[in-house]
Parts: C-alpha cells; sequence; structure tokens
C-alpha cells in the first residue's frame, strides 16, 4: 500500500548544502596552501636577493677599499714627481744663474754639480780675470773653493774650481 504518489527520494549524508560547503571550505583551503606555497617561494626569493645584496655590497667594499689605495699610491706619486718637478726647475734655475755668473772671456769646458758642491773645468785669459770675474763671486756663494791652473797650448790657462757648501753651516742657518 502506497500513501504517498510520489516517490521517495534516497536520502544522502551529503545533500546540496553540504556539498557546497565542502566546496568552499575546499576552495579557502586550496587558496590558503596556494597563499602559504607563494609566501614561501618569495621567501626564499627574498633570501636570494639578500644574499646577492650583500655579496654586491662586499664586492663593492673591496673595490672601493682597492681604490683607496690606488688613490693614495698615485698621491704618493703625485708627490714625488711634484718633488722632482720642483727640485729640477730649482736645479734648472741654478744651472742658469751659474752660467749668467760666467763672464764673457772665461770658458767652461765641463761643470759638475754635486750635492754639496760644484766642480768647474775651463779656460781663462789669466788668473785676474778668473780672481776677479768668476772666483769672487763663487766665494761669496760657497764655503770653501780651491782653484789650480794649467798652462794650455794657446798661451791661457786651464783652471779646476772645486767648491763646496758645508752642511753644518746650512743648518746653522736654518
Amino acid at each position: 500500500m502506497k500513501y504517498s504518489y510520489l516517490k521517495p527520494r534516497t536520502k544522502t549524508a551529503l545533500t546540496k548544502e553540504i556539498q557546497l560547503l565542502f566546496t568552499f571550505f575546499s576552495v579557502t583551503i586550496l587558496m590558503l596552501f596556494i597563499t602559504y606555497a607563494f609566501l614561501l617561494f618569495r621567501d626564499y626569493r627574498f633570501e636570494q636577493d639578500r644574499i646577492t645584496i650583500s655579496q654586491k655590497k662586499e664586492d663593492l667594499r673591496l673595490g672601493i677599499s682597492k681604490m683607496n689605495k690606488q688613490i693614495a699610491l698615485i698621491e704618493k706619486q703625485s708627490m714625488l714627481s711634484e718633488k722632482v718637478f720642483t727640485k729640477n726647475s730649482v736645479l734648472k734655475d741654478s744651472i742658469n744663474n751659474l752660467f749668467d755668473l760666467v763672464p764673457g772671456r772665461i770658458t767652461l769646458s765641463q761643470v759638475q754639480i754635486k750635492e754639496d758642491g760644484l766642480v768647474l773645468y775651463g779656460v781663462t785669459p789669466n788668473k785676474d780675470v778668473y780672481n776677479f770675474m768668476l772666483q769672487a763671486p763663487l766665494r761669496s756663494i760657497f764655503h770653501r773653493t780651491y782653484s789650480s791652473f794649467y798652462p794650455a797650448d794657446n798661451g791661457w790657462l786651464r783652471f779646476v774650481s772645486t767648491n763646496y757648501i758645508d752642511e753644518e753651516e746650512i743648518e746653522s742657518e736654518n
């Protein structure tokens, strides 16, 4: 006997509402796992970027240190070259002054410049011309002056003039 005109439905534990609820929970959990995986990936990438940046920073620091050493070396070389240039300029001026000091009647054949002295080789017509025109200015510049004369073939005299500056007197003047 049938009391209902409808055919009875089979009842399951998974109704449409529960299936919809499981679907939403599954999608939410899936989104959470995807978000977690994305965050893990980004954390890994940030760590790799941090390591790369710290390595570049260390390389730059080493490069800067190397450049600072090169700059110090170049500055030392520059100061040395300026010192040499100054010494050369002073020496050039001294040589020009020396040749201006030599009168026209005396001929120099050789000049030796030493650290503390000067040696002149040359020819003079006689001792008086040498003594008054060259010896007097040399005595005013140098502390010790020695001259020796030798007869030349043409009747003039060859001379060797050795002139020294005493280091002790230079230090006392400064």
